[in-house]
């Protein structure tokens, strides 16, 4: 790690939040003749490489000034006064909670524009689409980043309105209908979680999240904190996506272009976890503790429903759509985010958020192959892939069947990958909850998402086996992984191995911010 002093990493985080706004709006405006080049589209297109792989280049410098011996003290901070009648600041920082995800956001924002340089999806003009992506990476690294309750509500809408226009003007079919159902649900939630937010901070007299924290709900009485959890925990629980509030998922992802999947799976659910484990844990921890089974047991059949529609979808002559079935397996896999959350133990918590970034990096990478099977086979419909007996995309394109096949044993959690730790550790947490919670119910709750775990092997070995098996039919050759998809998709593979087999990296991270944020700021 190298040796940055305070001021310049906060210049650092603060570029990482305002220059993707900055590259947005130049994105808009015409381009300087000696940047047009002969193919203004592909001069626009570049633009978007160019600032997003600074941005990552920023969120990795940062990483490395990052004081790794004290992680759960907060670094880089602003803190200035905007609205000074609402005691609303410029409240900016991370530590060991937020540093992962605002790096995994640079990481697969970069990656989309990558990969949009050399393979655009069909839609209008490159610059609005260009000029969106940076609008979404700003909001949701902001969301990370600030300090602020208000800041946090602000930032968490901002990404709305940019991935509701990627599913409408860049989607498939039925994109319109997908992209209305997404932001309606999520406006809807999130105006319920204003009202808690605002409650909080009226009843608190502050939106300062650190002294939230650091009170840890002595100044708010537990009707308050339940009023409180039970309605930021709606707007945080449509954008997790927590079952049954979930159906808006699966449309989306369906109709998005393959960028805006990989962005939906890997960035957008995070932030509702993120809040649960940011503001309602540390804030309103007695109205935690009155609705952690709930969550749990709304937990553990989000985990077996998701399990089960991707079984439903995969059986042969079901129709089933792989992008589908990988919106479902998300439904899933955050099932294992919310019932760490739930245990409210900083081995259960510790796992959530190693599960929310194995899943960004794992679910993204199979969002990135499945677009690529269905620009090959021009479907994603599985019974039209894999017809009498398979795909057999490891006889037609090697690499690609065998990335997919990687993926998907990944996605289903095998030791050794990135998939493994986070579930493992949500299922100890469970084992043995926080103090107050009902242990056999927490048990049960463990014993169905375990059982979802054989579910989810189930399905992902079925997928394998009529994509990438089958017999090698007569037919052309397929275009094998080519340049540009290697390496947009070669950082995913491998830091889910990095991450499989080197957890500490993260574990030790998040852990003391973790057992900081439960003690109620105290280290």
């Amino acid at each position: 790690m190298i040796d940055i002093s305070e001021s310049v990493m906060q210049v650092l985080l603060a570029f990482i939040v305002v220059i993707p706004l900055v590259g947005a709006v130049a994105a808009l405006l015409p381009a300087p003749p000696g940047l047009k080049g002969k193919d203004p589209d592909q001069a626009v297109l570049r633009h978007g490489v160019t600032v997003t792989g600074a941005i990552l280049v920023a969120a990795i410098v940062l990483a490395a000034g990052f004081d790794h011996d004290h992680p759960s003290k907060m670094q880089a901070t602003t803190d200035i006064s905007w609205i000074p009648a609402l005691d609303v600041r410029i409240h900016l920082g991370i530590d060991g909670i937020s540093l992962p995800l605002l790096v995994l956001t640079a990481l697969l924002t970069f990656l989309c524009a990558l990969y949009s340089y050399f393979k655009m999806p069909e839609g209008p003009s490159p610059k609005a689409f260009v000029a969106l992506l940076l609008v979404l990476e700003s909001g949701t690294l902001a969301t990370f980043a600030v300090l602020d309750l208000l800041l946090f509500f602000l930032a968490f809408e901002m990404v709305l309105i940019p991935m509701y226009f990627l599913i409408a003007r860049w989607g498939g079919a039925k994109k319109q209908a997908a992209a209305w159902k997404f932001i309606l649900y999520t406006l809807l939630g999130s105006v319920v979680m204003l009202l808690g937010l605002l409650l909080i901070g009226l009843k608190s007299g502050t939106f300062d999240m650190v002294a939230l924290a650091t009170d840890n709900g002595r100044g708010l009485t537990s009707s308050v904190q339940v009023i409180a959890v039970l309605a930021i925990g709606i707007g945080l629980a449509v954008k997790t996506p927590m079952w049954p509030l979930h159906s808006w998922l699966p449309e989306a992802h369906t109709a998005a272009p393959t960028v805006g999947s990989v962005l939906l799976a890997g960035v957008l659910l995070k932030m509702g976890t993120y809040g649960f484990v940011r503001i309602l844990l540390p804030i309103t921890p007695d109205g935690m503790h009155t609705f952690a089974p709930y969550l749990a047991a709304f937990a553990v059949v989000g985990i077996i429903y998701g399990s089960l529609a991707c079984l439903a979808l995969v059986r042969p002559g079901s129709k089933g759509d792989l992008k589908r079935l990988i919106a479902y397996s998300s439904v899933g896999h955050m099932g294992f985010v919310l019932l760490g959350i739930a245990s409210m133990t900083p081995t259960g918590v510790n796992g959530a958020l190693f599960a929310n970034i194995a899943h960004g990096l794992i679910t993204g990478l199979l969002f990135f192959l499945v677009g690529a099977v269905k620009d090959r086979y021009g479907t994603a419909d599985l019974d039209t892939l894999s017809g009498a007996t398979g795909a057999a995309l490891y006889g037609r394109a090697p690499r690609l069947g065998g990335l997919l096949a990687f993926a998907a044993v990944a996605s289903l959690g095998l030791p050794g990958l990135a998939g493994f730790w986070g579930e493992m550790l949500a299922l100890f947490g469970s084992f043995d909850p926080a103090d107050g919670l009902s242990r056999p119910a927490f048990l049960t709750f463990m014993s169905i998402a375990a059982f979802g775990t054989l579910l989810t092997a189930a399905y992902m070995l079925m997928v394998v086996r009529r994509v990438c098996m089958g017999e090698k039919r007569e037919e052309p050759q397929l275009a094998d992984v080519q340049t540009y998809e290697f390496a947009a998709w070669t950082p995913l593979v491998a830091l889910t191995v990095l991450a499989g087999l080197w957890p500490a990296v993260l574990l030790g991270l998040t852990d003391p911010a973790v057992q900081k944020l439960l003690a109620g700021g105290k280290s």
